[in-house]
């Protein structure tokens, strides 16, 4: 609980079984967060089993993409307010705290992983990837009218139900992009949102969408594409 309030957390996974019994345990901070919803993405790998091992509650998205399992996680999630995360050990449970200490001002609380203090030797943030992040950031910071933005691809945030509930009906994103998209409607309907600086590790076994040049291409160009779309309409 946070104050009155009841959380949760959503880790989406796809073949995660190696590292998700320990960020459940990591993530399930006691009397903080409430439960911990892992979304099994047709993980081939023993995930759903493993992650049963623990205190969380495993429900499944076949639609493949990691957009359709956050937005499947955030469907499930049963508590008043809701955090995002990752179960690859690239993001310490205890960050949630962090997040947690902005939660009364702000609609969304955004991680970003932008401090080089706190980006660890073996995160996967290399140059190409901190200057597409920022940039994308940027762009929307500058065509939405928003705050200060650095990092459009750090799944770790917080929102409340109620400010989810106003734009959750219009996500639509199924893939990699997906995060973009939640912050700009989230603009859209002028949701009160903060960055917060957080802890980026290295990851267990390789990134499904920014492990290679190609991928984070890829995704760079898909998130762009969105946010000029969601612009011109």
């Amino acid at each position: 609980m946070y104050g009155s309030k009841t959380v949760s957390v959503v880790l989406p996974a796809y073949n995660e079984a190696q590292y998700i019994r320990s960020a459940v345990e990591d993530f399930l901070i006691p009397d903080v967060v409430d439960e911990v919803v892992v979304v099994d993405n047709n993980s081939r790998d023993g995930t759903s089993e493993e992650a049963r091992q623990t205190g969380a509650r495993v429900v499944f998205e076949s639609r493949q993409g990691y957009g359709y399992a956050l937005q499947r996680g955030l469907q499930e999630a049963s508590g008043d307010i809701i955090i995002m995360a990752e179960p690859d050990g690239t993001f310490l449970g205890r960050d949630v705290l962090k997040l947690l200490a902005y939660a009364d001002d702000f609609d969304l609380v955004c991680g970003t992983r932008t401090t080089r203090e706190l980006v660890w030797d073996q995160a996967n943030m290399g140059w190409f990837l901190r200057i597409g992040n920022w940039a994308v950031a940027k762009l929307i910071q500058f065509l939405y009218g928003g705050p200060s933005l650095s990092d459009c691809g750090c799944t770790l945030r917080l929102t409340h139900r109620a400010a989810l509930e106003r734009f959750q009906g219009d996500l639509t994103v199924g893939g990699s992009h997906f995060l973009p998209e939640m912050v700009v409607l989230a603009l859209k309907r002028k949701l009160r949102i903060i960055e917060i600086p957080v802890n980026y590790r290295g990851r267990v076994g390789e990134s499904k969408i920014t492990g290679s040049l190609a991928g984070a291409l890829r995704t760079g160009v898909r998130m762009i594409a969105l946010i000029l779309r969601y612009r011109l309409r």
